[in-house]
């Protein structure tokens, strides 16, 4: 691929980075993660601390319960995203029920620290500088791995490269593509200035994937002027160090760009057939580079791995299921009881197992506070005032068409017959993307039908969801209630909170819960039929799952319901945790990965 004519007297960007590493003195901050780090984990959004807005969803918490569980097993880690200054979006909800984006501001110099070193990248050709800021992740024991917040609210750069790093997910195309040429790019020099020496590079989701591009660069020649096995020799040294993991089967997920795009933004090294090569023929596909250029693939959980070995013939796609960091999710009135009865479960989430020997009163009682503290929260929070004695069903989730949120009011009269024999209430929460008409439309059609059942099934829509309201949502849910539309849920992970908490599960067959579900024991499932009719049948399901089996079990039967929960936190813990999903990696791919050698110590 030919690169764009330079305008006369304009200067070639420079050369990245300075000095060699060598020459460098760290700052004093990164000094004590230097000797030992040697896994570095990329990712757009990062859920640190609530406070800290670097994250939107599902990916950042599982980023962050990663990085807690990397500090907790002492596995040396550092972790890459980008500052978000102004988050994802703060949720408002207008008279009509329509969702409201409003910036959700933090301040960086509040919980981290800005470190000295500022790399370049290229973006059109200009020179932008990145900076990062630290926070550490601490574990149970004290161990520390660090985050890296990356920033180009600097000085140097133009205006509109100063607003990169300010909003997660943010803008068109062209904003989205330049936000993963900081991450991936400029993630990578960012290590390299500061003095790390890594072995493996975690791609979390196609965003991180250019990373692998700036691999290939270090090497003493460009990869454009080099023989093609030479090049093949580098493709394989850069694919023996990174590991990708892909999140959704939803093709609307996976970012693609305009070659037209990529040549004006990125300006790549290598020659367009090779570029089409590793990111595909006719538009470039960051999930695609990701499977390309990394030696392990995985999907998060099983189903899923198996539905993107279908997306991607050709590929091996391994299943790691994802899971939570359990202490981070625990109500802290269960804690109490986890403490007094399971000294090791902070540590060693498997010992869980042995919540099937606590007292099922005990078990209750813990949920009964959390439940009045959730209730309490929603009643300060919109007005509504629920029953803490009526059964109570969750449903928290990002406002997508196949998520279903609406599926529950597929047929009023027969949920309101359901409600006259036994009383439940809802509780919604959940964000749409910004340019998500359906989503926001489903929004407010929720809001719709909560009014016209106002009476007769209480309901509330809890506005702008994020980590504190998950942690309240999670422990003091009775059912956590999930219809996604089968084989779209790549994982999920709230439910997996919700039972560590003793919620009952309530969901389709589908991401985790497929291999998480047994039936009448932890939760239960909701059948599914495939089909133009998909909709009314699986609504179908859920009432009559609802008047046979949970409201009967739930109002009759209340020693068989404490039952289920303690076997929900015995059978759900002990092996959906982000202890469980760490140590699948290192064993899996972190250990497969390249020694902890210079890139392109070969072509020197």
């Amino acid at each position: 691929m030919k690169r764009p004519p330079r305008a006369r007297g304009e200067k070639s960007p420079p050369v990245p980075q300075g000095p060699p590493a060598s020459d460098r003195t760290p700052p004093e901050a990164i000094r004590p993660f230097l000797s030992h780090t040697r896994i570095a984990y990329f990712t757009m959004e990062l859920a640190v601390r609530p406070e800290m807005r670097t994250y939107c969803g599902g990916l950042g918490l599982l980023a962050g319960d990663t990085a807690r569980s990397s500090a907790d097993l002492r596995i040396p880690m550092v972790f890459l995203t980008m500052l978000s200054r102004k988050g994802y979006f703060r949720q408002g909800i207008d008279p009509d029920g329509g969702q409201v984006e409003l910036p959700d501001l933090w301040d960086p110099a509040a919980s981290c620290e800005r470190l000295p070193p500022v790399v370049t990248v290229e973006i059109e050709g200009r020179s932008v500088g990145i900076q990062s800021w630290l926070t550490v992740i601490t574990g149970v024991d004290g161990f520390q791995n660090p985050v890296l917040l990356l920033d180009t609210d600097l000085d140097q750069n133009s205006k509109d490269d100063r607003t990169l790093s300010d909003s997660l997910y943010g803008g068109n195309a062209a904003y989205r593509l330049k936000q993963e040429i900081v991450l991936g790019m400029g993630g990578v020099r960012i290590l390299r200035a500061l003095g790390f020496r890594l072995q493996t590079y975690h791609l979390n989701e196609g965003h991180a994937s250019l990373l692998t591009l700036e691999l290939l660069n270090d090497f003493p020649a460009s990869p454009r002027r080099v023989p093609a096995r030479e090049l093949d020799d580098r493709l394989s040294e850069v694919r023996a160090r990174c590991v990708f993991t892909t999140h959704s089967p939803v093709e609307a997920a996976h970012d693609r760009f305009d070659y037209e795009l990529v040549r004006r933004i990125l300006r790549p090294t290598v020659d367009l057939a090779t570029l089409q090569q590793l990111g595909g023929k006719e538009e470039f596909n960051l999930t695609r580079l990701g499977l390309n250029l990394s030696h392990y693939v995985n999907g998060v959980s099983l189903r899923h791995a198996e539905t993107t070995r279908k997306m991607f013939p050709g590929y091996t796609i391994h299943g790691v299921t994802n899971g939570v960091h359990v202490p981070t999710w625990v109500h802290p009135a269960l804690a109490r009881l986890f403490d007094a009865h399971i000294p090791r479960w902070r540590p060693e989430p498997e010992m869980l197992v042995r919540a099937l020997q606590l007292g099922e009163d005990e078990v209750w009682e813990c949920h009964e506070i959390a439940k009045r503290e959730l209730l309490d929260r929603v009643r300060e929070k919109t007005g509504v005032a629920l029953d803490p004695k009526a059964l109570t069903l969750v449903f928290a989730r990002r406002m997508v068409s196949w998520k279903r949120p609406l599926l529950l009011f597929e047929d009023p009269g027969r949920l309101t017959d359901l409600a006259s024999r036994h009383p439940f209430q809802v509780v919604f929460a959940g964000k749409a993307h910004p340019r998500d008409r359906a989503g926001k439309r489903m929004i407010q059609r929720l809001h719709e039908r909560i009014r016209e059942l106002d009476g007769t099934v209480p309901g509330v829509f809890l506005p702008n969801y994020d980590m504190e309201w998950a942690q309240a949502l999670v422990a003091g849910a009775d059912v956590w209630f999930q219809n996604p539309l089968p084989p779209m849920e790549a994982s999920g992970t709230s439910g997996m909170k919700s039972a560590l908490n003793g919620g009952l599960n309530f969901s389709t067959l589908d991401g985790w819960w497929e291999e998480g579900c047994l039936e009448g024991v932890n939760g239960w499932s909701i059948p599914h039929t495939e089909g133009e009719e998909s909709d009314r049948a699986d609504a179908a399901a859920i009432y009559e799952r609802l008047d046979s089996v949970l409201l009967p079990c739930f109002y009759q039967e209340p020693k068989r319901w404490r039952s289920m929960m303690k076997q929900a936190i015995g059978y759900v813990g002990p092996y959906f945790s982000s202890h469980r999903m760490l140590r699948q990696y290192a064993v899996g791919a972190y250990l497969r990965s390249a020694p902890p050698d210079d890139l392109g110590r070969k072509a020197a």
